[in-house]
């Protein structure tokens, strides 16, 4: 093991060698009882509120079980708060599932991280760490850089 590198950092190289596994669609090669978990297209909208800020991010499942992602910290908030939306009215849950073989989208007007009680208004164009906390998974840091309060991602993340 090199010098400064983690348990962690060797967990996420192992994920990355496993994830280029097999063909896309294969499936038959991830472990049957695992999750495999990645993180993508975070961001945060600069918040309005001087207390509160929003989430978003897309968890990925290449592996074999499905995981659930049961909760949030970040060192930016009081607390973070998974929220998810039902016909238009979003509701605080213990936990989001995240299907084997496929992924959880937080997104604007869906499912949603809230940061409570903000300790510092993070601005555009600075990043805020999230650690991300599964049933079943290892925590995954994430760095979610801070976007304008307008910004709407490009389709397809």
């Amino acid at each position: 093991m090199r010098p400064g590198l983690g348990p962690g950092a060797l967990v996420i190289a192992g994920a990355l060698a496993l994830a280029g596994c097999g063909g896309p669609g294969s499936g038959g090669d991830s472990e049957p009882g695992k999750a495999e978990l990645s993180v993508g297209s975070a961001y945060m909208p600069q918040p309005v509120s001087d207390d509160m800020a929003a989430g978003f991010l897309t968890v990925t499942n290449k592996g074999g079980a499905a995981d659930d992602l049961t909760s949030v910290t970040s060192d930016i908030a009081g607390q973070v708060t998974v929220h998810e939306t039902v016909d238009g009215a979003m509701q605080e849950v213990k936990s989001l599932k995240i299907p084997a073989g496929g992924r959880l989208e937080l997104r604007s007007g869906g499912d949603h991280l809230m940061f409570e009680q903000l300790k510092r208004k993070p601005k555009e164009g600075q990043t805020v760490s999230v650690e991300l906390h599964f049933a079943h998974s290892d925590p995954v840091k994430v760095e979610m850089p801070v976007k304008p309060a307008t910004y709407t991602p490009k389709t397809g993340h």
